[in-house]
């Protein structure tokens, strides 16, 4: 298998992982073969997961948008993934100029692409690290050199927390984050669920399924379940919601609001007081 001259050294091309198949699912060109397959395995069972993942796209921009809108200018966006158009660095800059943007994640293809993308951009950072380990996110450089913790700061864990099991304690991570952050901080949250997709939960437990093949389990929680994650925070209007529900933007959303697809799963914002 040939190495593209992007592929990291030392990473092995031939598993498939979660953000090159996410990059695939957005129509990026960052993905292996192995990561395709994937992806096509996944959508024999649920067709609709590009659109699930454009939902989760446009949901993120809206979210940021609305962040800046209320004065906030910092973002920490763990599980970010591969840096694709319209990423959070490039939603939040175009909306002010001062914003700063750190970027975690631990997939190293990720990292590795990131840090080429983001060279010379000396307001934002990358961060090799887990979602599992808060303490080594908190403590890193780039987060003390980008982000002022005594002021607010939108914490995106986009798509990120239902790669996490039970025995990952993902509740505690996401409270030691809350701890961490400033009275006014927000957070920015997606997550899978069986809850709306417009299948049967066994024909949709087939992708779920691959998912846990390529040893990447994909943990769906019930609406009830993701709003533990917001303890701690106040839910903003209009709630926990799909994600084309929350606050929608016609003139973006468009072609995703008629997808029923792109209505699985659950979106909210939440403020720290």
């Amino acid at each position: 298998m040939e190495r593209p001259a992007w592929a990291p050294p030392g990473i092995d091309i031939s598993v498939p992982s979660v953000s090159r198949i996410y990059d695939y699912y957005l129509g990026g060109s960052h993905n292996f073969e192995v990561d395709r397959q994937a992806a096509r395995r996944a959508m024999e069972f649920m067709p609709g997961l590009p659109k699930i993942m454009q939902a989760n796209r446009a949901f993120m921009r809206r979210a940021v948008r609305h962040a800046v809108g209320e004065g906030v200018t910092q973002f920490l966006d763990i599980g970010s993934g591969i840096p694709t158009f319209g990423n959070v660095h490039e939603i939040a800059q175009a909306a002010t100029p001062d914003a700063h943007v750190v970027y975690v994640d631990h997939d190293p293809v990720a990292v590795a692409h990131s840090r080429a993308v983001l060279e010379g951009d000396a307001r934002t950072g990358v961060i090799a690290a887990d979602l599992r380990k808060p303490q080594d996110i908190l403590t890193a450089p780039e987060v003390g050199r980008l982000l002022d913790l005594d002021r607010p700061v939108a914490l995106l864990l986009v798509a990120v927390l239902h790669f996490l099991e039970d025995t990952d304690e993902p509740y505690a991570a996401v409270n030691q984050l809350r701890e961490a952050l400033a009275p006014g901080s927000l957070l920015i949250l997606t997550h899978a669920s069986y809850e709306g997709i417009p299948l049967t939960e066994e024909v949709a437990g087939g992708a779920v399924g691959v998912y846990r093949d390529i040893r990447n389990p994909l943990v769906m929680r019930t609406g009830e379940q993701i709003r533990g994650f917001f303890d701690g925070f106040e839910i903003l209007e209009p709630g926990l919601v799909s994600m084309p529900d929350w606050r929608p933007d016609g003139a973006e959303d468009g072609d995703v609001q008629e997808d029923p697809y792109a209505f699985s799963g659950f979106a909210g914002v939440g403020r720290k007081a």
